[in-house]
């Protein structure tokens, strides 16, 4: 994913092992726009976009998710995730979701 994005001009400042950290550097680096995992330990992502959200009801938050996390997908989305990308990852989808979201 970071090599994807990097190669297509954009810069990855921060990456989280896990949903909790991803919330931390959230507030710290304040990005343009966060790629999210659905599954992830301590905290799952649905929970960090929550957190992300409530805090900063602008960010842009696209969901990574695997085939046949569907409902997963619609609770992320609803939580207020505005763009979602299936693994394995095609670098056109990605590319698409990051230049719809932040424009």
């Amino acid at each position: 994913m970071k090599n994807i994005l990097e190669k297509n001009g954009y810069q990855v400042v921060g990456e989280a092992e896990d949903g909790q950290v991803a919330v931390d550097k959230y507030m710290e680096l304040r990005p343009d726009l966060v790629i999210m995992d659905i599954t992830m330990p301590r905290m799952d992502g649905i929970t960090a976009i929550k957190k992300i959200i409530e805090a900063d009801p602008e960010a842009k938050i696209v969901v990574c998710s695997a085939m046949g996390q569907k409902a997963l997908v619609i609770e992320a989305l609803s939580a207020g995730a505005k763009d979602f990308i299936v693994k394995p990852f095609q670098a056109e989808r990605i590319i698409n979701a990051v230049q719809k979201v932040i424009g």
